[in-house]
């Protein structure tokens, strides 16, 4: 039974929604095209009717996620709280994939890498718009500092053992960036998880 362009469509949207979660949760390598299909609900022999390899996979899919972080409703302050938060560090699968995978995607083929470059040049952009009333007109160097030391604290505080040590990174960043860029509202109210940033 032939599958319409619609089923189509949609089937590649689940293929893609599947393998940007195991890949954030798990990693690029942990992850096999067998199991993306199987989240996804679908017959491994499908797949190649959708990506040409995995490789192509990979950078699909974070196209996908990247693009979907960079709307255009952005609150810079409510960002950074959600962002730095429990939630989103003990929830890898739905959190930032920049946070878990830009380690990885230095390994990976060019058309992932430029994936990547492209979504991580988009929030500097969007970001660098949220600081532009800082009065040094430093608003693109705010916008990596903070994204840079962002990303950083999740990534750390991921790795760390320590309930405590591993809240103190968030906790801290949070009030550096605060005191740095001296223009985002203090709020210390757990947010929803980074969606995945849609982080």
């Amino acid at each position: 039974m032939k599958v319409s362009r619609e089923q189509m469509a949609e089937n590649r949207l689940r293929i893609l929604d599947s393998a940007s979660r195991l890949f954030r949760e798990q990693g690029f390598e942990a992850v096999t095209i067998a199991d993306v299909m199987k989240d996804a609900g679908l017959t491994h022999g499908g797949f190649y009717g959708h990506f040409r390899s995995k490789d192509d996979l990979i950078a699909r899919a974070l196209e996908r996620t990247l693009g979907t972080s960079t709307g255009t409703n952005f609150d810079l302050g409510v960002y950074i709280d959600s962002y730095l938060s429990r939630q989103h560090r003990d929830n890898p699968g739905r959190g930032c994939p920049t946070a878990g995978l830009a380690a990885e995607t230095r390994h990976q083929a060019a058309d992932v890498r430029a994936a990547m470059t492209e979504g991580i040049s988009a929030q500097i952009e969007r970001m660098s718009r949220e600081l532009e009333g800082l009065s040094d007109g430093g608003s693109r160097q705010a916008a990596i500092g903070c994204w840079t030391s962002m990303i950083g604290a999740v990534i750390l505080s991921r790795a760390i053992d320590d309930p405590e040590l591993s809240n103190e990174v968030l906790e801290q960043t949070r009030g550096w960036i605060s005191t740095a860029i001296n223009r985002i509202p203090d709020s210390r109210e757990e947010s929803s998880p980074v969606e995945p940033l849609n982080s």
